[in-house]
């Protein structure tokens, strides 16, 4: 059987028997589906009071046409008031000639055991079913087919409609077959559009790409008309955003033409000479398809892909948790550049004036967590994963496509700050209590309310003096989150992790508080650099809010004084509690100017001459940490743990992690060579799974059976006085003698939190000793227990990111740190060994991935893309990772389409001979005007599409070489030396139809081998 879906009809289940045995066969066939969930169950209480749920549950059988209606036969409420169920979930069958139709599961031990069944025409409170019964004499080799369709939250009317269909339309089957080919080939459009088509020798590798693209498109959706710009979706999306930018502009709004090209609307918007209104166009996005994803315990997230809205209509639509979905554009920005700087754009309107980033980004706005004390789910904070990186790489994203824009945007107040009402406690509180460090402010909340209420989502903005939003320009968002991330380093340790959410992942969370994020530095390293370059052509002043400008003074004052005591330092733990305590006040002292005023004040002159020395400073200082967190054995520290003192803040050194490699192979501070040595030692290292030869997150380890944890050392127990004295009075609230004479803490202690409690408590039976001996106790739970070092769950499960897993995302992180580092090879004058070893592992690394394995070795379809591999178990959770935006990135690199200054140079140094066909075959591809057209490709070649346009490369010797373009108009043109001109390049960039194909002959020799 196969399963379809059908926008008109619903899922559709496709069967069929087959007589292959040598003789005729008689059958008889029960077929059908089982729990079938009424319209209107609510999800809640299906999750958690199923059994209730079934007491409501009706379901009839229309005998005349097969027609099964599942309900619930009222609303489920414990209130006294009626609550009518009026919709129902159909299911029904096509192609068998008057089967019997059960619509529970009662009968089926009788058809198992031969005996007669009745047809069913209605059960209440159970579970309902749709099964269909038929007997069937099958002559050799002939089939039956028959069709199963379950459709859900069909009104009445609905139903009688169908009802109706299946009484007096015969061909109904085949309007199914047609609706879902119609629905298959629209899903292929999408594909197309998205470039997921190519056709290669490796077909694995052909088909794998594709699934990275569709589940990259999932993730993050797809942009929905070319560069065209419904002019009524922008229109109420201005008016959702900001009713007073869409009176002022109404006029204007209303006469765009339906249909609008991006840079047109972009150009009449700067006509109207309303930089509001051009923020908002600046961050609009016509994305749709996207489904939710993310981490699916949050109350919020439900997988659906939103295609209509209330009325029918055709909805633009996208959701996401902020570090999830700008990685998925990431991909997407490959086949769609024109919309890098609006991507850009909704990434820093999105960030705070404190420099961090809400939860969730949604086409209607942005959205933050606000704590539920019954849902243990639930809590505030800063969630500062990959804030900086993910950033990065859509700014040089730009920079390689468009490298005027970004100069263009530094000085144009077309930016904002997203007002979260979460405040960072004072320095002094954050370090007394590193993991209680953010306070939600209720009053900032209600006038954000009101504001949403009255203006629109720009209500969750901050407002200046006049009541409009508060407008800066793309240098000032770049250096905020910079700043904010700089306040927090701990010299050779890391960035300190203190907004009590987590630096990277579940897994980790509990470095939130005493953890030192190494990972983070080295791509502060990588963004410092970029920020080097991009203001290495400019100068004089940019305009910077007052309270920025102080703190980016500061900021630089402490990193100059750091940066001076630095090569002479003698103790460098005294010296990182001196520097912490400098950054931290600078931003301590920031934060207390904003946070006490409800507007910002008016913007003052930064020279850019300080700002580049402030940047030299905390580049010296980045280098010297990443150097002191080489270890012995090649790798690099990723996490560490600070613990803070009074004088001093010493550092405790974890074990090592890969995501730490790839943050280190992704900062540009090391060679070739070291890059080569680094994913050696990563190979030899307790984090290579030879198995699956592949990564797991951080070396398994073994632990302590059930019984061998808790064990308190008799000798340290009885030095404690009070723990003697309680023993021997067989006092157990702390420790408990167990039958075998092993001490053990009391069985409902989770944590020294309950310790501490305990103690409190015990204050009244056993005076000051309890005071005299409290330090002594928690220091001996500590011994017992290592709470210091504890990761959270990375260190306590055993699947998804837990001890023994391999996390493909972060698999594919490296893959790409390793692309990233051999084309930067091509660039320099590193030698060809080096180069040559760099190849062969990447090509190692990517081995390892799940294209490369059999079924039984990856434990999944290996062309698709998962989560993670526990050490127990085959793949988990397809398509709910990362990793597909990493693969979509190192495919056209193998590919060799590279983009520099705005260019299209084809340089395949990564491209292996293989995937070049030893026959001719067909590529189908859609082009930019939508059209499904073919090209044969004969042999030795193969082909995919960029931008929607297709390219066709071919083997041949070294003065064939050559890049053929076709145009629009049937002519051509050629470069001999593979690189596109500016212009034509921006014609691919803008899917503008001029470009039709691009054709290469490549060198065998320009490839990287067999």
């Amino acid at each position: 059987y196969t399963w379809s879906t059908s926008a008109e009809f619903g899922f559709v289940r496709d069967c069929e028997l087959q007589n292959i045995a040598p003789a005729d066969a008689h059958v008889d066939i029960v077929d059908g589906l089982q729990n079938i969930l009424p319209a209107g169950t609510p999800r809640f209480a299906q999750t958690a009071s199923s059994n209730l749920v079934d007491a409501y549950k009706w379901t009839e059988l229309d005998e005349q046409t097969g027609l099964a209606f599942l309900t619930l036969y009222s609303g489920i409420t414990d209130r006294a008031e009626p609550c009518e169920s009026l919709e129902a979930t159909t299911a029904y069958c096509l192609g068998l000639d008057n089967p019997k139709v059960l619509v529970s599961t009662d009968q089926l031990d009788a058809f198992r055991d031969g005996r007669d069944v009745d047809q069913e025409h209605h059960r209440r409170g159970i579970r309902g079913a749709y099964m269909v019964v038929h007997s069937a004499t099958l002559l050799r080799n002939q089939a039956s087919s028959w069709r199963i369709v379950l459709d859900a939250k069909k009104s009445q009317s609905d139903v009688v409609s169908l009802r109706q269909r299946l009484l007096s339309e015969p061909g109904l089957y085949d309007e199914i077959s047609e609706s879902i080919a119609d629905d298959s080939d629209r899903l292929a459009r999408i594909m197309g559009s998205a470039d997921a088509f190519q056709a290669t020798a490796e077909e694995a590798v052909a088909v794998h790409h594709y699934a990275n693209v569709l589940f990259n498109v999932l993730r993050g959706g797809v942009v929905a008309d070319q560069y065209n710009i419904s002019a009524k979706d922008f229109r109420r999306t201005v008016q959702r955003f900001n009713k007073s930018v869409y009176r002022r502009n109404k006029a204007m709004l209303k006469a765009l033409p339906k249909r609008v090209r991006a840079e047109e609307l972009l150009a009449k918007v700067r006509d109207a000479g309303d930089r509001q209104l051009e923020r908002l166009a600046n961050e609009y996005l016509p994305i749709t398809f996207g489904r939710r994803h993310g981490d699916p315990s949050r109350p919020w997230n439900e997988f659906a892909i939103r295609l209509k809205d209330e009325h029918g209509e055709g909805l633009l639509s996208y959701q996401g948790n902020w570090r999830d979905i700008f990685q998925n554009w990431e991909a997407l920005a490959l086949s769609y550049p024109e919309f890098i700087e609006s991507m850009v754009a909704k990434f820093v309107n999105a960030s705070t004036i404190d420099g961090y980033n809400p939860y969730r980004i949604t086409k209607e706005g942005i959205d933050w967590e606000v704590e539920e004390p019954d849902n243990p789910w639930s809590y505030i904070g800063y969630w500062g994963d990959h804030q900086i990186i993910y950033l990065l790489k859509l700014l040089e994203q730009s920079r390689s496509f468009h490298p005027e824009k970004l100069h263009q945007l530094l000085r144009e107040p077309v930016f904002c700050y997203a007002n979260v009402p979460y405040r960072i406690k004072p320095l002094d509180e954050l370090f007394a209590d590193p993991k209680n460090t953010v306070v939600f402010d209720d009053e900032v909340a209600r006038q954000v309310d009101e504001r949403v209420a009255t203006l629109g989502a720009d209500g969750k903005l901050i407002q200046n003096s006049k009541g409009e939003i508060h407008q800066v320009n793309l240098l000032e968002k770049l250096i905020v989150p910079l700043l904010a991330k700089l306040c927090n380093v701990a010299v050779d340790g890391g960035v300190w992790l203190n907004t009590q959410r987590p630096e990277w992942n579940d897994a980790n969370n509990a470095l939130v508080g005493q953890g030192l994020s190494m990972v983070t530095l080295c791509y502060m390293r990588r963004y410092i650099q970029f920020l080097n370059e991009l203001l290495d052509t400019e100068s004089g002043t940019f305009a910077l809010t007052q309270q920025v400008h102080n703190w980016l003074g500061d900021t630089a004052a402490a990193l100059d004084d750091l940066r001076g005591k630095l090569s002479d330092a003698t103790d460098i733990d005294a010296l990182r509690r001196e520097s912490m305590q400098s950054l931290g006040a600078a931003a301590c002292n920031f934060r207390c100017d904003v946070y006490n005023q409800e507007v910002l004040d008016a913007a003052s002159e930064c020279d850019v001459a300080s700002l580049r020395g402030m940047l030299a400073d905390a580049l010296a200082i980045i280098d010297h940490s990443i150097a002191a967190n080489r270890r012995d054995d090649g790798l690099y520290h990723a996490y560490n743990i600070a613990h803070f003192n009074e004088n001093d803040i010493p550092v405790q050194r974890l074990y090592p992690m890969l995501e730490g490699q790839v943050a280190a192979l992704s900062a540009g501070t090391i060679d070739a060579k070291e890059v080569v040595e680094v994913v050696e030692s990563l190979f030899q290292s307790d984090i290579y799974r030879a198995d699956q030869d592949s990564f797991m997150l951080y070396p398994d380890r073994h632990l302590p059976g059930f019984l061998e944890r808790n064990r308190i050392p008799i000798d340290q127990a009885t030095a404690i006085p009070l723990l003697e004295d309680m023993v021997k009075r067989g006092d157990d609230r702390l420790v408990v003698r167990d039958a075998e004479g092993c001490l053990r803490f009391n069985a409902a202690f989770a944590n020294a939190g309950d310790v501490v409690d305990m103690l409190d408590s015990l204050n009244g039976d056993y005076g000051d000793a309890v005071a005299e001996n409290r330090a002594a106790i928690l220091d001996l739970y500590e011994t017992v227990f290592h709470h210091s070092a504890f990761t959270g769950r990375s260190g306590t499960m055993f699947g998804f990111e837990g001890l023994g897993s391999i996390y493909w995302h972060m698999v594919s992180k490296l893959l790409l740190a390793l692309c990233e580092n051999y084309y930067a090879t091509l660039d320099s004058d590193v030698d060809l060994e080096t180069r040559q070893k760099l190849g062969e592992l990447y090509y190692r690394v990517r081995g390892g991935l799940c294209f490369n394995k059999t079924p039984q070795e990856y434990g999944a379809f290996p062309t698709d893309p998962y989560s993670h591999t526990p050490k127990h178990s085959g793949a988990r959770q397809p398509g709910m990772t990362g990793q597909v935006k990493e693969e979509i990135i190192t495919r056209f690199a193998e590919l060799g389409v590279r983009v520099h200054e705005g260019r299209v140079a084809i340089m395949p140094a990564l491209l292996r001979s293989r995937e070049f066909a030893a026959v001719g075959r067909s590529f189908c591809y859609l082009d930019v005007d939508s059209n499904w057209s073919t090209i044969e490709i004969p042999k030795a070649c193969l082909a995919f599409t960029w931008c929607q346009v297709p390219f066709v490369y071919t083997l041949g010797e070294s003065e064939s070489e050559n890049l053929t373009v076709e145009y629009d108009d049937g002519s051509t043109e050629s470069f001999r030396d593979l690189t596109l001109s500016k212009g034509t390049s921006r014609e691919l960039f803008l899917r503008s139809g001029r470009v039709r194909k691009v054709s290469v002959t490549l060198a065998a020799e320009r490839l990287f081998g067999d």
